[in-house]
């Protein structure tokens, strides 16, 4: 019996994807909006970004799905009573790897410990030993001459099984595709492969090879090894590094959706309407950038821990104080990061309200309204775009820094930041321990260079000076 939670990122993150969705079926309406895409969809860099992101944020909804277990019942018990641990759908899928913990430290693909520990003999002599793990590599008899052939011999059953995954893939694609092209199987087999379409199917079909690679991968072999080591606590890096996607997806879009309708709203009427309205938003975001952004973000951090300390019955879980600070987070990080946005749309709308098309508007009595949202936003829909995701990347990365500082997620909430926070001291330890930092650094960078990948695509679809080159 379980127990759902619904906290306010889940809810957030929820009604996020639901927007996605229903902008989806807009767009497929619009012709003149649903052009542009089939361009993106040509790219191939595109293509194989859209689908890494898609991946981060299947995760992250797996992940936002709550409950808690329902405790074993005692004589007398009149009341369910639950598990104070909140657990998510994605906890589940990955239970080997979230309840096979070590002691402390292993090195990635080790069978013994990163640490000699002292070990009392039959005669009582004391040796200095590298322990054997519980888990990592217990199967092995001698790992020191199995192992090897052992993770080689796995490894080849995975790419066995990916080769037969994405030969299925394969052939119920193109079962799909002959019965909308109204073509045989044999030439929508060989279609499906050629260049001249509208989508990159092959680029598709390599980027879901390696997708069902990595999945398969971690399934098989991370139930006998730690792929990614252990941390301090025995705690497996590969389940934190998966486990912090969500942490990183929900700074990055919460935070820039909170500053967008800011930045978008009051630099384009600061552009179009100048005067005393252009005084006031030019005052407002220049005070703003005059405060330092990180003590503004401290101060905020350190009020809402005393506002909590101070009402602990508010929060039911550890779970729920976390993840009010981590919506408290992208809220003051949404507050301080539009000004950018802002005075760079106030800048193209000063340019275009000269243009032509915008006078002639405007002498013909078309409302500022209108001229806002049908002449200008529309031609400032490509820099909105790059800005948002540039905006996106550099929150991902700000969390580690103030992680860093102190002032970023809960200690207790797994994060990229967290994590390379805990590494600059496991840095200095001899013998080194490097796995932490390195899975941070990969999930990370993957994330962040898909969003750069994919926003250039959009860009040069969106933007019409690009599109007519």
């Amino acid at each position: 019996m379980i127990k759902p939670v619904f906290l306010w990122t889940d809810s957030l993150l929820m009604f996020l994807v639901v927007t996605i969705v229903a902008f989806i079926f807009y767009v497929r309406s619009k012709e003149h909006l649903h052009e542009p895409w089939r361009e993106i969809f040509k790219s191939r860099i595109a293509l194989a970004s859209m689908l890494i992101l898609l991946i981060y944020i299947l995760v992250a909804l797996l992940d936002s799905m709550h409950f808690r277990q329902a405790l074993p019942e005692t004589e007398g018990q009149l009341e369910t009573q639950y598990s104070g641990d909140v657990l998510s759908v994605l906890d589940v899928l990955m239970t080997p790897l979230r309840e096979q913990v070590e002691i402390t430290y292993s090195a990635p693909f080790a069978a013994h410990a990163h640490s000699r520990e002292t070990r009392t003999g039959e005669d009582g002599s004391q040796t200095r030993i590298y322990p054997r793990l519980k888990f990592g590599g217990v199967h092995l008899t001698d790992p020191q001459t199995e192992r090897s052939g052992d993770v080689l011999q796995r490894l080849f059953i995975v790419v066995v099984k990916t080769v037969l995954g994405i030969i299925g893939l394969y052939a119920l694609l193109a079962i799909l595709l002959a019965r909308r092209w109204q073509t045989d199987l044999k030439q929508a087999a060989i279609r499906l492969l050629s260049r001249k379409q509208s989508v990159s199917w092959k680029t598709l079909l390599l980027m879901m090879a390696l997708v069902m690679f990595v999945i398969i991968f971690i399934a098989d072999i991370g139930r006998h090894y730690h792929i990614l080591g252990t941390d301090k606590v025995g705690q497996d890096v590969l389940y934190q590094a998966i486990k912090s996607i969500r942490t990183g997806l929900i700074i990055g879009t919460l935070t820039t959706l909170i500053m967008l309708p800011f930045a978008v709203t009051l630099g384009l009427m600061a552009g179009y309407y100048r005067g005393w309205v252009d005084d006031v938003i030019q005052y407002l975001y220049t005070t703003l950038n005059s405060i330092p952004g990180v003590l503004l973000i401290a101060a905020a951090i350190l009020m809402l821990q005393v506002y909590m300390a101070n009402h602990p019955d508010m929060f039911e879980t550890m779970a729920e104080r976390a993840d009010m600070r981590l919506l408290f987070l992208c809220v003051i990080l949404g507050v301080t990061t539009w000004t950018g946005l802002c005075r760079l749309l106030r800048g193209e709308s000063l340019k275009l309200k000269e243009l032509e098309y915008v006078q002639a508007a405007d002498a013909f009595g078309v409302s500022g309204l209108r001229i806002l949202t049908r002449h200008l936003l529309p031609n400032l829909t490509h820099l909105i775009l790059i800005a948002v995701v540039l905006d996106f990347s550099g929150l991902v990365l700000a969390e580690a820094v103030l992680s860093y500082v102190g002032v970023g997620v809960d200690p207790t909430m797994l994060s990229w930041g967290n994590m390379i926070n805990r590494a600059r001291l496991e840095m200095a330890r001899e013998p080194m321990v490097w796995w932490s930092l390195l899975a941070a650094f990969i999930f990370m960078f993957t994330l962040v260079l898909s969003a750069n990948l994919f926003s250039d695509a959009v860009r040069d679809a969106f933007d019409p000076r690009m599109r007519h080159r």
